[in-house]
């Protein structure tokens, strides 16, 4: 029998979920409420398999209980966040539950936690990672711009018009939708967290594109995918086998 508790700062929804838990044979072994409770809670307990967290408690973010204590279980969100958030847990495979929460939902959430966690080191959760996905687009700071040497000239290109990144021979390179090549002062790797993940996807090793640049994406070999841009066709873009999961879900 897994082993799981709850943290709801709202205790008539904590009781609803332990009762929702009870009515498929699971028996919550502690709701708490507060930040505050649950560190103290986490220090004195032998932590469980899996918690059912809600972001928002009533003194403070829940991410705050992981920087005061080292929580090794898995995770599954209660969240009323907005659509963005959603998306962005989406995108990275993370299991939420949206509130007011549904008896099905609950139990296929379980039901894939069962399946897909057999291994202590499968429960961590990058505490870090999730906190920069829920902070709102308007409040992320995402490249809007770069400002880029050409010769003795300085060019401002526009995110918006860059249709992807790429490195070619150890340096970084993007391609406007007017068929130019700029070199840039960024790893691919740097760009990542620079660009709006909404927008971007990191589909190989190589490459990185704009959502609006794509014109066609064919089946290839090997399960992977073939994307063809709308101006960059210098090199073919495949996106990796162990990228193609995420690519399908960014593209939703």
């Amino acid at each position: 029998m897994i082993k799981v508790i709850i943290i709801e700062d709202e205790k008539p929804s904590a009781r609803r979920l332990k009762r929702m838990l009870s009515s498929i044979g699971i028996e919550a072994q502690a709701m708490l409420h507060s930040v505050s409770e649950a560190v103290a809670w986490f220090e004195a307990n032998e932590h469980p398999d899996l918690i059912l967290l809600d972001i928002q408690l009533s003194d403070g973010l829940s991410f705050e209980i992981f920087e005061r204590v080292e929580v090794k279980s898995a995770i599954i969100f209660t969240t009323a966040y907005d659509e963005y958030a959603l998306k962005a847990f989406k995108l990275n495979s993370i299991d939420y539950l949206l509130k007011p929460i549904d008896d099905e939902e609950l139990e296929t959430a379980i039901e894939k936690f069962k399946t897909n966690h057999s291994e202590p080191h499968d429960l961590m959760v990058d505490i870090n990672q999730i906190k920069k996905l829920l902070i709102n687009p308007l409040d992320r700071d995402y490249k809007k711009r770069f400002t880029i040497r050409v010769g003795q000239h300085l060019r401002v290109v526009d995110t918006e018009d860059i249709e992807c990144f790429y490195s070619e021979q150890k340096a970084t390179y993007c391609h406007t939708i007017d068929r130019k090549n700029y070199l840039l002062d960024f790893s691919l790797e740097q760009l990542e967290d620079k660009l709006d993940p909404l927008k971007f996807c990191r589909v190989n090793r190589k490459f990185i594109i704009h959502i609006d640049g794509i014109s066609d994406i064919i089946s290839y070999t090997n399960s992977r995918l073939q994307v063809k841009l709308k101006h960059f066709t210098e090199q073919e873009i495949i996106v990796s086998r162990e990228r193609v999961k995420d690519f399908r879900k960014w593209l939703e």
